[in-house]
């Protein structure tokens, strides 16, 4: 059997894991990226906290030495849903059963300067993008004297106050306390502030009154400014416009508020949901197509009784998904009934900043340091790839023991430092 796997995320590694040890099954994994990353810590990627390497595992040296395997670099444009035919933009693949495990991608809500401008934080290219970003403005500013121009190249706004939006607030919070005045000693007169703004009543909506009430005491400690119940409107000339007519000066926007399921150009109109996630059944197959199945944050399935409006759109359900989704082609290989998926709420968790840190578990909360201890611990077990997880927990340790980690390192494709040394010169013309 032919098995075609759109997407290699948590989703669609732990179906691949499932299935390649079984010689009736021949599995392409099709996906953008070469490697498999870890999307909860790209933030720490992107204030240098950590190596992109760390958190990141190429497809084919995991699953090497598996002949039943194939990785496929593309990304899908088309699905031939009549033909059985995934079309991508690198060439065609056949299929006897597809899998749609591509994920989301940053929703910016219509906003279009936003989409231009602002900077997402999904993928390791955002993260490196936003390092960049941010260190090249500080080594402007120590150029500038005082005054409008300064001010807004240190000002940092985030819009969108989850856990991406919570966790990169701290991380840049304590970088601002430990780091900068450190290595830019010339840097005087600090004006710049970090914004962390959502439309909501609260930081962490999704989670406890007692985790939201923490996140927002601890930030608000670390001195980032809190902006709740107002949305973020536009950004134009390098200024966040908010819905209550208020601006913020800002070069640099980080954009978190929400996702949006990836396009699946061909799936059937009938099949697609709110927020484009494709609609399943109990047992993950997409509505009106017999062949298709739909895994993870991309997929709408309203079929289990504890989720009726569906299943939030977090790591641990596309692992379970995708786990299940390996069983039940196995059991459909064998002309055995599929299990209808349950998922298992294992409880949700936030860092805050260095030793604070939330856990909400289905039976009771608790935070501080050891909240933050079985964060480090959770996040450190998925991590593709032993000595990724050794490399990892030793930058960790180095990092929080010396709040001075080594990773601050501007780098650029040639053509983009091309491209700002033109710029430069234009200028000075």
């Amino acid at each position: 059997m032919k098995i075609v796997i759109a997407g290699g995320g948590f989703a669609g590694l732990n179906l691949s894991k499932k299935l390649v040890c079984k010689k009736d099954f021949h599995v392409t994994l099709v996906d953008t990226n070469n490697y498999h990353f870890f999307p909860p810590l790209v933030y720490q990627v992107s204030t240098a906290f950590i190596e992109p390497s760390n958190i990141s595992y190429p497809f084919r040296k995991m699953f090497q030495g598996k002949t039943n395997f194939r990785y496929y670099m593309g990304t899908v444009i088309n699905i031939d849903v009549q033909n059985n035919i995934v079309e991508t933009d690198t060439g065609n693949l056949e299929y006897d059963v597809l899998v749609l495990a591509m994920g989301t991608e940053t929703n910016y809500f219509g906003i279009e300067n936003m989409k231009k401008q602002a900077l997402p934080m999904k993928t390791i290219d955002d993260a490196l993008n936003f390092r960049n970003t941010v260190l090249l403005n500080i080594e402007k500013v120590i150029r500038l004297s005082d005054g409008p121009e300064r001010e807004k190249l240190q000002n940092i706004v985030i819009a969108g106050g989850g856990p991406t939006g919570v966790e990169i607030s701290g991380m840049l919070a304590e970088m601002r306390k430990n780091i900068l005045r450190k290595d830019y000693p010339e840097l005087t007169n600090l004006r710049g502030k970090i914004y962390l703004i959502d439309a909501g009543p609260s930081l962490l909506g999704a989670m406890s009154k007692k985790s939201q009430a923490e996140a927002y005491k601890v930030l608000n400690k670390l001195g980032v400014t809190i902006v709740l119940n107002t949305a973020v409107k536009d950004y134009v000339n390098q200024k966040v416009i908010l819905a209550n007519g208020e601006t913020i000066p800002s070069s640099t926007v980080v954009w978190a508020s929400g996702v949006i399921a990836r396009e699946a150009p061909g799936i059937p109109q009938t099949s697609i949901g709110r927020g484009r996630r494709i609609l399943v059944d109990e047992f993950n197959r997409v509505k009106d197509c017999n062949n298709i199945f739909a895994i993870g944050d991309i997929c709408y399935q309203a079929s289990d009784p504890d989720y009726p409006n569906g299943h939030p759109q977090l790591a641990q359900v596309a692992i379970q998904q995708g786990k299940l989704l390996g069983n039940n082609l196995q059991r459909l290989a064998a002309h055995e009934p599929m299990q209808p998926f349950r998922y298992h709420n294992k409880g949700s968790m936030a860092i805050i900043a260095k030793y604070k840190a939330v856990v909400d578990l289905p039976k009771g909360f608790f935070k501080g340091f050891l909240a933050w201890l079985v964060w480090l611990f959770i996040h450190l077990i998925p991590i593709a790839g032993f000595r990724n997880k050794l490399k990892l927990a030793y930058n960790w340790l180095w990092s929080f023991l010396t709040n001075d980690p080594t990773l601050r390192l501007i780098i650029r494709p040639r053509k983009e430092a091309q491209q700002i040394l033109k710029e430069k010169v234009t200028e000075k013309v």
